[in-house]
């Protein structure tokens, strides 16, 4: 389903004499299975798997670069590889070539709990770092809701349920070490808070999806564990009801955690996956961390403010077992929706807008979706104003394939319009390529396909995402 047209002229395979090269850098940690080039060709997109022509498993920056050095000396294509939980066809080989695997660089370098820092190879996921720094009253914040690494965070611009609070890994990514197009290994950024010297290379690399070099480390900014956390759950007659309640919350500066939004459609899949009884209407679920104080204080405002939007219920979840289990429905959601159409296949897309567009344009999202007969849901991380639909569609159906990405189209062009943006955490990849002309035209897009020549002049750098060459 959705194959690109023309993948066959594109293609630029691994020759035998790279290959051979290769497995005296990795020796049997250099694989040309189909099963294992399979499985490093697909992610969570509605994309049929794109293979590599083989998979390296990398163990430290040196056998990265040594790769990259290779593969660019022939022309080959190089498809950084974390955890392949990305949703817009990042990981797949267009053009064939080699998948670097990093999830075996997993070592936590360095934890500067004084400085409120750590330094992580680029395999180590978000669950795996909390874990090793549980003990030092600190924790890292970004939640993608899949247990990603954090070089693919890094890579696509990662943010969560928590960024409302403490924004994406745009801010909380410190420094980057980096393998470039032609194998070299720079360091860009410091573990200081703020820096004036020169140009602003981790922010280059921070979502460029791998297409302007591989990040092999990552310098994090690190939190201290609140002293109380409390969570809410109520429901609302309408997604307009729940919205608005969200909109006003913001506005007035509450300083919630998290504000998650999920429509009827979603809370009816997660009932069903995780055995729950949730009334089956639009809800929120709110998280508060702070004092004990504060965090009372936060959530009797809210209490007020979703009251006056006619909410059904306020429901406290203070042990973290009952927390716990309201935000693994929450991040079950997606693997809910995909069992309300067995046998077919979903179609997931974000976009964000303003908080003051959010109502507007979710329930205009909405209606479409009903117009043409989806089988869909929507949830979001609506406290920034960004959103997800989910579409399940038959994949041997062209017709269900095309209203759906009708209905993403109209959903981008509206939040365009909104002066929001295509993508608010998924990344561009393959999928939202034309949408990123439509949103910063055709002189920017110059402007990053320049930087994009100048980083990789010969586009090895998992080419055919985010920029046409």
């Amino acid at each position: 389903m959705n194959h690109p047209a023309d993948l066959s002229r594109l293609a630029r395979p691994a020759t035998e004499a790279l290959l051979t090269d290769l497995r005296a850098v990795f020796g049997e940690r250099l694989s040309t299975t189909h099963a294992m080039r399979e499985h490093h060709g697909r992610d969570e997109s509605s994309y049929d798997p794109m293979l590599p022509d083989a998979v390296v498993f990398a163990h430290s920056t040196e056998e990265v670069a040594a790769a990259v050095k290779l593969c660019n000396a022939c022309g080959v294509p190089v498809i950084p590889y974390g955890t392949g939980t990305s949703l817009e066809g990042h990981v797949l080989a267009l053009q064939g070539g080699i998948t670097i695997d990093l999830s075996q660089m997993n070592r936590v370098l360095a934890i500067h709990a004084e400085d409120l820092t750590a330094t992580v190879q680029a395999g180590v996921t978000r669950k795996q770092l909390n874990q090793e720094i549980r003990d030092t009253g600190l924790f890292f914040p970004i939640d993608p809701g899949a247990d990603a690494s954090l070089g693919g965070m890094a890579a696509t611009r990662a943010s969560g349920t928590n960024a409302v609070r403490y924004g994406t890994m745009r801010e909380n990514t410190l420094a980057l070490t980096v393998v470039t197009a032609d194998g070299r290994i720079i360091r860009t950024g410091t573990r200081a808070r703020k820096s004036s010297a020169g140009y602003d290379l981790t922010r280059i690399f921070v979502g460029s999806e791998g297409t302007l070099g591989i990040i092999t480390e990552v310098t994090v900014r690190l939190y201290p564990q609140p002293e109380a956390v409390s969570a809410a759950v109520c429901s609302f007659p309408s997604a307009a009801d729940a919205v608005n309640s969200v909109i006003q919350t913001i506005q007035m500066g509450i300083p919630v955690a998290r504000i998650e939004f999920l429509d009827e459609n979603s809370v009816r899949s997660i009932n069903a996956h995780d055995k729950l009884n949730l009334p089956e209407k639009p809800l929120l679920l709110f998280e508060f961390h702070g004092s004990e104080n504060g965090v009372r204080e936060q959530a009797e405002v809210v209490q007020e403010i979703v009251g006056s939007h006619q909410a059904i219920g306020f429901e406290w979840a203070v042990r973290p077992e009952d927390r716990s289990r309201l935000w693994a429905a929450r991040h079950n959601a997606y693997f809910a929706m995909l069992q309300m159409r067995p046998g077919g296949r979903s179609i997931s897309t974000d976009c964000c807008v303003p908080i003051s567009r959010l109502a507007e344009c979710i329930l205009d999202t909405k209606d479409d979706c009903e117009k043409n007969g989806m089988i869909y849901s929507i949830i979001g991380h609506v406290g920034d104003g960004n959103f997800h639909v989910l579409m399940m569609v038959d994949p041997n159906d062209p017709d269900d394939i095309a209203k759906a990405e009708g209905v993403n189209a109209r959903m981008v062009s509206r939040a365009i319009a909104m002066d929001g943006t295509c993508t608010g955490e998924h990344g561009v990849g393959m999928h939202k390529m034309d949408f990123l002309v439509q949103e910063h035209g055709e002189e920017a897009i110059e402007t990053m396909r320049t930087l994009k020549h100048a980083f990789d002049p010969n586009n090895i750098m998992n080419p055919g995402k985010i920029i046409h060459w």
